[in-house]
């Protein structure tokens, strides 16, 4: 069986309408298509990824990374390609470049209900920090964190 080929590429605005349709598919407050053009454009903090598999975008993550710190804003994987170790693969590139521009330390905020993304990240060496209430208006989030000098 051929390997599909697989690559990481900083998202560009031409990837923005899958971006979309993903971001639809995964969150049931789905950022805007504004907020999405303001971070690859103007956020000098901001680096945003996509997994292309055979050419076609799988899944996205984005973080902002500021002096030893980045914070992870999103990261979600087309339904159809999920449970098949994608977000691992594009959680374990943000985490290389968060290193890359000198990170020390990254943080997130996550649905207590995610089962699935909680594992992943506790996986990927990192910790729940705190419940944070109503975070997501009607749920609450974890805090995770993980130091990426102990990994």
């Amino acid at each position: 069986m051929k390997q599909k080929e697989t690559l990481i590429e900083p998202m560009d605005i031409k990837d923005i309408n899958k971006i979309m349709f993903i971001e639809h598919q995964s969150y049931p407050n789905p950022w805007s298509i504004y907020l999405f053009l303001t971070e690859i454009k103007n956020n000098k903090h901001a680096e945003y990824l996509v997994l292309r598999q055979e050419g076609e975008i799988i899944a996205y993550g984005g973080m902002w990374v500021i002096f030893e710190e980045a914070h992870i804003t999103n990261l979600a994987v087309d339904p159809v390609f999920r449970n098949k170790g994608n977000g691992d693969i594009l959680l374990k590139a943000l985490i290389q470049k968060a290193r890359d521009r000198g990170a020390k330390f990254i943080s997130l905020e996550v649905r207590v209900s995610n089962s699935y993304a909680i594992k992943l990240y506790k996986n990927n060496g990192f910790i729940v920090e705190e419940i944070k209430k109503y975070y997501y208006g009607n749920e609450d989030a974890y805090l995770m964190t993980v130091n990426l000098e102990q990994r």
